[in-house]
């Protein structure tokens, strides 16, 4: 009765676990859904964020393209071509708003666009950086003051510097330029050649709408970032500077903006002058970040320069790791690794070497696997060999279970001191699963975090690595335009990923307990179904990790004729009889 008990309980917790991740997830990473109604504004629909980010609501689409072709066809613009960025300066409040990145599509279709980080003010993706100056007593530039431009293309090896003179005596200029990346040098400077002297305050602001910001989770920050004494604050949320409408953390800005899960926006101060950073909620789902530098002082006949830097791009580790090594505190930890980068990025830096060995990151995740196995094979060798100690002690151990069966303490220390006469660890073939957990959690980071594994193909269907298998049961495998959701995406990957787990159980010696036996034969299929909405690249990973297992299982079964035979006996019908009957007897009075 117990044994009937024990099953159903745990039936109950894994149904639980399977009908109910989707739901605990939803409550507390609600993504809203709605239908788009016909000929709104692009507000008026609930917003559905993705984990890449952008625009979701088909009118709020259409009309960015609208208002893209209106905004970016003004004739004096100042064009971006850097070797990784295009776009333009808006010299009306001398506003970076058109960003666009050269080496980065928007969907895996090989003609589809670059993707767009910044979009010009109003619109409704509206994202972009803005450099100006705040003044005591003297004119400054504004929002609406037209700049002068010194020239018309700013790239790699022509800055461009923006003017704009007060009339009273002060000149004010922004020189920009750019990098072989994603960085743009802002220097700011007055000039006063007036009679008296002048308090300037030098400032800058990236400011963006959270419509298109990607996926916040508790695995993956998406939102407000900064570095501030060398530590970066993943802490706030786009809901938290909603609440306290401004936010100042503490310490001073290394470096502070706005991060997706792919790409980054931030501005680092000049590294010689005092500065105030902050978050600012400025409604209608709007946010700013900001660095203010303190007044400064100019005298009659002196000038004022200060330096910041504005990068806005992708989030490719070399890059960012090189930024930090020219004196960016911890830009590299942009990318949200964790507690565990230190095994996380040795692992991805292992895949990468393997990518420019054989071309295929699919390929790569697979020699990946097979290098962990190998270097693992030693650990399964001693796994087999307790296997097989614990095989010999099952008669003692069943013998001991009969004699205190009515005395569970009792129980447990014979079979403690029976594991410790024999010379057997109950526990060795647990560590295995034990020593991949940390290389599982390292890949899944990767595959999750790493713009390099974005839109990266393996094989036939399956065109991005870092993406769920598009080809589900539910949409016939491909054929219907339909994604369903979570748990039921059951596709091609996750077919074979429980087959192979159910494969590699039957290959293991039977459990003493018939109802444990029973639950170790369905935990693969129930696996299957929590797997199944998590990366092709992980997927193929555990596969390959369960073949290789398969294979090893066979090759160590020659070498221990014993254990094999006493796994068939176990699995045999007459063994199963015997077991049950067993079990069903009562103990005689």
């Amino acid at each position: 009765m117990n044994e009937q008990r024990n099953l159903l309980l745990a039936v109950v917790l894994v149904a639980a676990l399977l009908f109910g991740w989707d739901a605990a997830t939803g409550y507390f990473y609600p993504q809203p859904r709605g239908e788009v109604i016909e000929n709104a504004e692009p507000g008026d629909a609930p917003v559905k964020r993705t984990r890449e980010g952008g625009l979701t609501n088909p009118v709020a689409i259409a009309k960015e393209q609208r208002d893209l072709a209106t905004e970016l066809t003004q004739a004096d613009r100042i064009r971006i071509d850097g070797p990784e960025i295009a776009g333009s300066i808006n010299p009306v409040g001398a506003k970076i708003d058109d960003v666009t990145l050269k080496t980065h599509r928007q969907t895996i279709e090989k003609d589809s666009g670059p993707v767009r980080l910044f979009s010009p003010a109003g619109t409704p993706a509206q994202y972009y950086a803005q450099f100006g100056f705040l003044g005591e007593g003297v004119p400054t530039p504004g929002p609406d003051t037209v700049w002068q431009a010194d020239g018309e293309v700013l790239t790699a090896d022509n800055p461009v510097t923006l003017r704009w003179n007060n009339g009273q005596g002060q000149v004010f200029q922004i020189r920009f330029a750019i990098d072989d990346h994603y960085m743009i040098t802002a220097t700011q400077t007055v000039a006063n050649t007036g009679g008296g002297s002048v308090a300037v305050q030098p400032y800058g602001f990236i400011n963006r709408t959270s419509t298109t910001a990607s996926t916040d989770t508790w695995t993956v920050h998406s939102g407000p970032i900064g570095a501030f004494d060398g530590s970066v604050a993943f802490d706030n949320d786009y809901d938290d500077i909603d609440e306290d409408r401004l936010i100042e953390p503490a310490g001073r800005a290394d470096w502070i903006g706005f991060t997706d899960i792919y790409w980054l926006s931030s501005l680092v101060p000049d590294d010689g002058a005092q500065a105030e950073a902050a978050f600012r909620a400025l409604g209608g789902e709007t946010y700013r970040a900001d660095v203010i530098y303190d007044p400064v002082t100019v005298s009659a006949g002196r000038h004022y320069s200060t330096t910041t830097r504005l990068f806005a791009g992708a989030k490719e580790s070399n890059v960012l790791d090189a930024y930090e090594a020219q004196g960016i505190a911890n830009f590299g930890l942009a990318i949200d690794w964790g507690w565990f980068r230190w095994f996380e990025k040795p692992i991805f830096w292992l895949l990468k070497q393997l990518f420019a060995l054989v071309g295929n990151f699919g390929v790569a995740i697979i020699l990946l696997t097979l290098l962990v196995r190998l270097v693992m094979f030693p650990v399964a060798q001693k796994q087999f060999k307790s296997m097989a100690a614990m095989k010999a002690l099952q008669p003692k151990m069943k013998a001991l279970q009969e004699r205190y069966k009515e005395d569970k303490p009792k129980l447990q220390q014979e079979m403690m001191e029976l594991y410790k006469r024999e010379k057997v660890n109950p526990l060795a073939g647990c560590l295995p699963m034990f020593l991949q957990i940390p290389v599982f959690f390292a890949l899944y980071k990767v595959l999750m975090l790493a713009i390099e594994m974005r839109h990266q193909p393996f094989a036939l269907w399956i065109r991005d690595l870092s993406a769920p298998d598009p080809a589900t049961i539910l949409n016939l495998f491909g054929l219907l335009d339909f994604q369903p959701p979570g748990f039921l995406a059951i596709g091609v990957l996750a077919l074979l990923l429980g087959f192979s787990m159910w494969l590699q159980f039957r290959l293991n010696p039977a459990q003493m307990d018939p109802q444990q036996q029973q639950i170790f034969m369905f935990m693969p299929w129930i696996l299957m179904f929590v797997m199944a909405p998590f990366a092709a690249g992980l997927l193929i990973y555990w596969i390959t990790s369960n073949t290789l297992t398969i294979a090893q299982q066979k090759w160590l079964y020659s070498r221990h004729p014993q254990l094999q035979a006493q796994a068939e006996e176990a699995k045999s019908p007459a063994a199963q009889v015997v077991e049950n009957g067993a079990s069903k007897r009562k103990p005689k009075k």
